[in-house]
């Protein structure tokens, strides 16, 4: 049985080389590991051999077996190699000139992400980034935002599993959760935690929350939010900044209006609509475009600043929806399929 085995070892891997498409490689596979394999019968013989020897000649099966199988998965690794690398064709040698007339260009988000950077920074506001994996503190619960809320709710927020560990991102407080942001206030935070006021910054970035991906919402999208603290601002400051922000980008015809509504983060809150019929596709007298609010005391608490000296406002927006109005697209989905027809009407 001993000579059968080694025999059976020998002449597979010639057999299994020679093999060139899947076809052949199932039915090589069945002459050695079917339920009528040469392999299989041997295993079947172990019954007969005495019971003194049949614990060597069991370990001798087990570790023919773990070759054999080792040589059947380069095998069929090999045949998927070479079945992806036919469909593929010859390699691309990227020395070679783009067949496309012209140069690249910029991605539409990208494009509207410099423009709103451009005009704040020409209101004197700086450019500030975080870590896209946060904890529960910078996004949560230094936003005043309650243990409760739903929007912690693992049904709206990415959580990681509680063995998951990020070096570059330190926990604030012992046993809360690192999760995907959700919005870009975290970076306020960390901003507001590096030293005092006056602060005024503007962070955009990438952010995740559970959602639906249709025409409008996306799981994954762009925020630009801002932060401005300082002595005496007030609700006036604010809607000054973002009348400016939108006729900035979207024209002189454009308007705002405020809505009351509540954020955990800032009181009072509102929503903020704007007008603007002159763009493409625009069918509404007002558009819902972003968030905004003063800032609540408990959050510069949270923080270490004095409400009693110091106020603030914050406001933010989807970079997403911007774009759409500037562009005139109406799908929020072809900003992320790299479509090449698509991208090249905004070179």
């Amino acid at each position: 049985m001993q000579d059968t085995l080694n025999a059976l070892l020998a002449k597979a891997p010639a057999e299994l080389a020679a093999l060139k498409s899947r076809a052949e490689f199932e039915a090589a596979k069945a002459r050695y590991v079917g339920p009528n394999g040469e392999f299989t019968a041997l295993m079947k013989q172990l019954g007969t051999v005495p019971k003194e020897q049949r614990p060597v000649m069991g370990k001798l099966i087990n570790e023919a077996k773990g070759q054999l199988q080792a040589q059947l998965d380069a095998t069929l690794q090999r045949i998927a190699d070479a079945e992806i690398a036919a469909q593929l064709g010859p390699a691309v040698d990227p020395t070679l000139p783009s067949p496309d007339a012209g140069p690249g260009t910029y991605h539409p988000l990208t494009q509207v992400r410099e423009e709103m950077c451009r005009i704040m920074r020409k209101a004197g506001f700086t450019v500030v980034e975080g870590p896209e994996v946060e904890t529960e503190y910078y996004c949560f619960d230094a936003l005043n935002t309650a243990p409760d809320h739903p929007a912690r709710d693992a049904q709206d927020t990415f959580y990681f599993p509680e063995a998951a560990r990020f070096g570059n991102v330190s926990k604030k407080v012992e046993g809360e959760k690192y999760l995907l942001r959700t919005h870009t206030s975290s970076v306020q935070i960390r901003t507001m935690l590096k030293g005092q006021p006056p602060i005024r910054v503007i962070s955009p970035g990438r952010v995740y929350r559970r959602d639906t991906t249709d025409a409008t919402h996306s799981a994954n999208f762009h925020q630009l939010e801002g932060l401005y603290v300082d002595k005496n601002v007030t609700v006036r400051d604010l809607k000054a900044m973002l009348d400016y922000i939108f006729a900035s980008l979207l024209g002189k015809g454009t308007t705002t209006r405020f809505r009351p509504h509540y954020f955990s983060y800032t009181e009072p809150s509102f929503e903020v609509d704007l007008s603007a019929k002159h763009l493409p596709k625009v069918n509404k007298e007002w558009i819902e475009i972003g968030g905004c609010g003063m800032v609540d005391p408990a959050v510069f608490e949270a923080v270490g600043y004095d409400p009693n000296v110091w106020s603030g406002y914050a406001f933010g927006m989807g970079l997403e929806r911007l774009a759409m109005l500037v562009y005139g697209i109406d799908d929020i989905r072809y900003f992320y399929q790299n479509d090449v027809r698509f991208l090249k009407q905004f070179a």
